[in-house]
């Protein structure tokens, strides 16, 4: 399978994924039981919501099968390559200064299929997490691939122990609501905290009048959240301006507008910066510098003083 990664040098083996990820406060995920239901959509929006917050964030388009993030953005075309001197991949920047790593900066065409058996998929996610070079982060936000099979096992048990929440992603059908309770007991047994539901396609958005129908029943997403004792982060209306700023990877400039269901988006966000705002507002750990010991010292100088 042809690639279109720069290699400007050779990896070099990845460190523990605690380390790797030291500089990142804030790591989410989002899951969803099934495909279908915008989970990548709201990973990408929550990921524009933090940076226009002010927040560095990064997108890790973990939906090895069908990566849209990079669409979105609007960084389709965009390569990854590895820093000779670190040996680490290089996220691609897009807009807000977000970094993103995704398969498909790895494929030579928009539609080319990732045909990849469950080891060779479980990989290349190991090395997403561990082999790039994330820096400095206030929020990392993780597109878990749809379902709870073995491709988002191996990243939640990849870092598990370090995830801070899960963001599930759900639908107004009672089909969807069967499957949403998977994926929220999917993060219980794996000790992930879940921070709470967001209801895709929640209403339909009229672009004539303005008004709202709830074409697939009302509160699906809240009665979720109530019936499973986690928070209800709110809905992200149909909007067909929303559609046609995603088709031109102009996500960032819909958040940025006046539109009522941009402004709907943005409320998910505060509530997530609310319920982890200690956690946003902690210091990246300093790297220790060694103590200064002056081998000759004047009478009266503390160890450790200026020298």
């Amino acid at each position: 399978m042809s690639v279109k990664i720069s290699v400007k040098g050779q990896a070099t083996a990845p460190g523990s994924l605690a380390e790797v990820l030291k500089g990142v406060k804030l790591k989410l995920v989002t899951i969803s039981g099934k495909g279908g239901v915008g989970k990548s959509l709201v990973t990408t929006s929550l990921a524009l919501g933090f940076a226009m917050r002010g927040y560095k964030v990064g997108i890790l388009d973990g939906d090895v099968y069908g990566p849209t993030v990079p669409k979105m953005l609007g960084v389709s075309n965009s390569m990854l390559y590895v820093d000779e001197k670190s040996g680490k991949i290089i996220p691609v920047t897009g807009p807000l200064g977000i970094k993103v790593v995704s398969i498909e900066f790895a494929l030579p065409s928009d539609d080319t299929a990732v045909i990849w058996r469950a080891p060779l998929v479980n990989q290349a996610l190991r090395d997403f997490i561990a082999q790039v070079d994330w820096g400095s982060l206030d929020v990392l936000v993780v597109d878990l691939p749809p379902g709870t099979g073995d491709a988002p096992l191996t990243i939640a048990q990849s870092l598990q122990g370090g995830l801070d929440g899960s963001v599930v992603v759900t639908i107004p059908t009672d089909i969807s609501r069967r499957i949403v309770l998977k994926a929220i007991d999917f993060s219980r047994k794996l000790n992930i905290k879940v921070a709470g539901v967001v209801e895709n396609m929640c209403c339909f958005k009229c672009p004539d009048n303005g008004k709202l129908y709830y074409i697939f029943g009302k509160d699906a997403g809240r009665k979720i959240a109530e019936s499973s004792g986690v928070p209800f982060l709110g809905g992200i209306p149909i909007d067909p301006d929303l559609s046609q700023y995603l088709d031109s990877g102009r996500l960032h400039e819909f958040l940025a507008s006046e539109n009522e269901t941009a402004k709907a988006i943005l409320e998910v966000v505060d509530k997530l910066i609310e319920m982890y705002k200690d956690k946003l507002q902690q210091p990246i750990e300093a790297e220790k510098k060694p103590r200064r010991i002056s081998l000759l010292k004047l009478p009266g100088e503390e160890e450790g003083g200026n020298s």
